[in-house]
């Protein structure tokens, strides 16, 4: 059932800046007519709600052990009430569909996907998939692009994982035992699988290049990863990738941004000041002026502090990092009836204490995700 009420007392985050006008919340929607129920909430913030573009620390609720994958639909649900505790009011649940095997396994893909759409109904956080194609997996795109129909998948990003260097110099990959135990397999198939598809790389670009085209006239979102050059990052663009998730360099954001791309950085990269794997920090980039979104990545907290931490360093102020977590995914993922608060758009909101940065009440859509401290007996008087 949606709420209808009237939030009132908070400064709310607005397209026009602060504003202590109150907001109105009927019929799942915001409007600009008064309900009869106020709220009281002095001294709190409203702001739009988080849409993750990508995240993946789902997968410790559906799996918390290697191969515990039983009853994986309870596990959803823990990931979502998770995401409403972060002010995750849209989550977009990255999926590896890749030749790695395990958790990253096509199989695998497919348990996760039908567990959403059994129970993405019954929760309140809106959660959407992302396909993350493994670029090399020629013998498998029939596949993924009947699980994308299948699943209404609206989002695929493409990923290289293969490590190309140390297979062309006939050296084993580094980590190869605890990746291939992970997989299922043993350490010499693990291995003759890279190499196998590491010596069909001159069929990927064709192979990419129609299936991308496939995608694009359905009206799917195609992403990059991990770019690391100019050159990448053109080939995508020519495919008609209008996302660019983690750019490992300045020159590839910038080309993205050259072409227009939408370019994603990882919140967690915000929050710990730099890049676990060694790259440019997402906060250098941030200050270019190269960051229309920021991800979860593995981490479902730090969106919500990256934002309070890019206003710390001066970057920006918070009203234009809350940008990065609400109307540039918004716009980049073309959810037009979300990402800002205003009237006719959903009523996907959070209600922050500025002084502890948590986040006491998540609204999806009208219907209450997550409600504690305060905020919930303010909402719970009657």
């Amino acid at each position: 059932m949606s709420l209808e009420c009237t939030l009132v007392g908070a400064k709310t985050l607005t397209p026009d800046g602060w504003s202590d006008t109150p907001v109105q919340i009927s019929d799942g929607m915001l409007n600009a007519n008064q309900t009869a129920r106020e709220v009281e909430l002095p001294g709190y913030v409203v702001l739009p709600g988080i849409i993750d573009p990508h995240g993946d620390g789902f997968e410790r609720h559906m799996a918390p052990r290697r191969g515990a994958l039983r009853e994986a639909e309870h596990g959803v649900v823990a990931a979502a009430s998770e995401l409403a505790a972060n002010g995750i009011t849209t989550a977009i649940l990255a999926q590896f569909f890749s030749w790695e095997g395990g958790m990253r396994g096509p199989e695998f893909a497919e348990h996760v996907f039908e567990s959403v759409a059994a129970v993405r109904d019954s929760v309140a956080v809106d959660l959407q998939l992302q396909l993350r194609l493994e670029t090399h997996l020629l013998d498998e795109f029939a596949r993924a692009e009947a699980a994308i129909d299948r699943f209404g998948i609206s989002y695929v990003v493409f990923n290289d994982h293969l490590p190309h260097q140390r297979l062309s110099e006939g050296r084993k990959p580094p980590r190869l035992t605890g990746q291939a135990l992970k997989s299922g397999r043993s350490p010499e198939t693990h291995l003759a699988l890279m190499q196998n598809l590491h010596e069909r790389t001159s069929e990927v670009p064709a192979a990419l290049d129609a299936l991308a085209s496939r995608l694009v006239h359905k009206g799917i979102v195609l992403g990059s990863h991990d770019d690391s050059t100019l050159e990448d990052r053109q080939e995508w663009a020519a495919r008609g990738a209008t996302v660019s998730e983690f750019p490992e360099t300045l020159a590839a954001a910038q080309a993205a941004r050259d072409d227009g791309a939408y370019i994603v950085l990882g919140a967690p990269n915000v929050v710990r000041g730099a890049s676990h794997a060694g790259n440019i920090a997402a906060s250098e980039l941030v200050a270019h002026g190269l960051c229309d979104a920021l991800a979860s990545d593995y981490h479902y907290p730090s969106p919500l502090r990256a934002a309070f931490r890019l206003e710390e360093l001066g970057l920006c102020d918070l009203a234009s990092a809350w940008a990065m977590l609400s109307a540039g995914p918004a716009q980049m993922l073309g959810l037009t009836d979300r990402g800002t608060l205003e009237p006719g758009k959903r009523a996907d909101l959070i209600v922050v204490d500025p002084t502890t940065r948590r986040v006491e009440a998540t609204i999806v859509a009208g219907r209450v995700a997550h409600l504690t401290g305060t905020v919930a007996e303010r909402f719970l008087r009657g």
